[in-house]
């Protein structure tokens, strides 16, 4: 009873944000989706993963470990989902990048931020960091057939990364006023994310709800498989592990609709997707996490 008390205290938050933006947009009001997306990647979120990297605490070198099991992690969840795709005669370019990627920014960073605390919030932009930057390379490949590395090296959150990285390595800080400033303005990202996500899911017209499905189960096992045995393999603790886990299973980023969009691949497939697996993650996440904590 405990531990279920526990787990609903950490989901119940993200969840009542996610739903306030999708009840925001059904009750038809207007929210610049677009503005607000780029003001929360381009600003807040960068001084977030800054100010979490450079104020926490964990040793580099299991943030090097952590680097390394995530990278090994989403390289086995690639090829698994491009196997399993080629198997079943699906179309490459609508499913690998949606079954490989997870929305480890809108869901994943405030969970494990109230799973497990500041510590987790600084392993889980690790995690997060990985994935966008395999995202903007592999990911974009596997939809439209080109790699961006020069989007990439434009992105602020790369180099919030690497700053923040460079900080803790050497004990730096910012000013505290400076510190002050960018914690404030990193404060916006979560709410901002999670309201964002749910008017996102609300403005989907989401297709083929029964492959779907199945589809999103296959995604989820696959998930907690790669981070389960990447953790093991490079020794994470508990907290690092339970971290990699949890954003390794977390559902289809909307992100990955916006780019079956813009490449015209099967968007109505991928909408479903990303419907029916944050559905699914309402169940799934909390039951993950009763094995995690």
């Amino acid at each position: 009873m405990e531990i279920a008390l526990t787990v609903l205290g950490i989901v119940a938050p993200v969840f009542l944000l996610a739903a306030c933006g999708y009840g925001w947009k059904r009750l038809g009001y207007d929210y610049p989706i677009e503005f607000v997306t780029r003001m929360a990647m381009t600003l807040a979120v960068p001084c977030l993963i800054f100010t979490a990297l450079m104020q926490t605490e964990i040793d580099p070198a299991a943030l090097t470990a952590l680097s390394l099991a995530t990278l090994a992690a989403y390289v086995a969840v690639i090829l698994l989902s491009w196997g399993i795709v080629l198997v079943l005669r699906l179309d490459r370019a609508s499913f690998v990048a949606p079954l490989a990627f997870g929305n480890t920014g809108n869901l994943g960073l405030p969970l494990a931020l109230f799973a497990f605390g500041e510590v987790g919030l600084g392993l889980a932009v690790v995690v997060f960091a990985v994935m966008a930057l395999l995202a903007f390379t592999v990911g974009l490949w596997l939809v439209g057939g080109a790699a961006s590395p020069a989007k990439v090296l434009r992105e602020p959150m790369l180099w919030a990364t690497a700053l923040g990285a460079l900080f803790l390595s050497q004990g730096w800080s910012t000013p505290e006023w400076l510190t002050r400033a960018l914690e404030l303005i990193g404060q916006m990202a979560i709410p901002l994310m999670l309201i964002t996500l749910g008017v996102a899911v609300a403005r989907l017209r989401p297709g083929r709800i029964g492959q779907a499905i199945w589809l999103s189960g296959l995604k989820l096992a696959l998930g907690i498989f790669a981070g389960v045995a990447a953790g093991r393999y490079f020794d994470l603790d508990p907290t690092a592990l339970g971290v990699l886990v949890l954003q390794l299973a977390t559902p289809v980023a909307v992100t990955s609709y916006l780019m079956a969009e813009r490449y015209r691949v099967d968007a109505d497939a991928v909408a479903g997707l990303v419907v029916v697996s944050t559905l699914m993650s309402v169940i799934a996440l909390p039951i993950t996490l009763s094995f995690l904590l």
